[in-house]
């Protein structure tokens, strides 16, 4: 991986992540150049706790009003870039995504090979530790993406654990993401039309007790976003 004369960021998408937002942020390795948390209009003070963490890459972009995961990240990757970055990485607020893994997740950015890389928790070897309704519910979504877009391979289309090229940031029509749950696979299906290429690599899936965001009620629209995305790919 080559750091040199690139400049990495980490967005971070928050929501009522006041008691895990400092931990998250004093894990975040020291060759990254900038932070930015999204705080989506949370109640809790997830805001001042992340100020409070005294991190000086800190940015803080809070929504006045709920606007979902997928609008936070857009806003993230956009302001990410407006600051000079050229790859920005996407960790969540709750302390689930292993720092040691960002190296990973950032290297095929970083060395060309890639324009979008996606966390695979499957493929890691302590993939078991997921809940098994999870590793299915993974499995099924994966599947019916790759099928959608295209992307054929893709193993675990819902991790958050991302990085993106600043490049193909600017190509992207992030205004017309999908705001809520169902984003990963929005963008996949923008980044397969605009002939990015995405890369897979293994990340250790963290569970503490933390309650997954992903409910049984977001596999309809999530269902309508891949038939959008293969009918988009049909008419490209």
């Amino acid at each position: 991986m080559t750091l040199q004369d690139q400049t990495i960021a980490v967005v971070i998408p928050a929501y009522r992540e006041a008691a895990l937002i400092r931990k998250t942020l004093g894990q975040i390795p020291g060759f990254v150049d900038l932070i930015v948390v999204v705080d989506d209009a949370s109640d809790d003070g997830t805001d001042r706790a992340a100020l409070d963490a005294g991190d000086q890459r800190l940015v803080l972009l809070r929504f006045p009003r709920n606007r979902g995961v997928g609008a936070a990240i857009s806003a993230g990757y956009r302001l990410a870039r407006r600051r000079g970055a050229s790859v920005v990485a996407v960790m969540a607020g709750d302390a689930q995504m292993d720092p040691a893994d960002l190296p990973a997740v950032l290297a095929p950015v970083l060395e060309g090979r890639a324009d979008y890389v996606k966390g695979n928790r499957l493929r890691h070897p302590r993939a078991a530790e997921m809940p098994w309704q999870r590793r299915l519910g993974t499995w099924c979504l994966a599947h019916g993406t790759a099928w959608a877009t295209g992307l054929r391979g893709l193993g675990d289309s819902q991790c958050g654990y991302t990085a993106l090229a600043g490049a193909m940031i600017d190509r992207l029509p992030l205004e017309r993401l999908y705001p809520r749950y169902g984003y990963p696979n929005d963008l996949l299906s923008q980044i397969a039309l605009a002939g990015g290429r995405v890369v897979e690599v293994p990340v250790r899936p963290v569970y503490a007790g933390e309650a997954s965001g992903l409910r049984v009620y977001h596999l309809a629209p999530i269902s309508l976003l891949l038939a959008r995305a293969a009918l988009r790919r049909a008419r490209a």
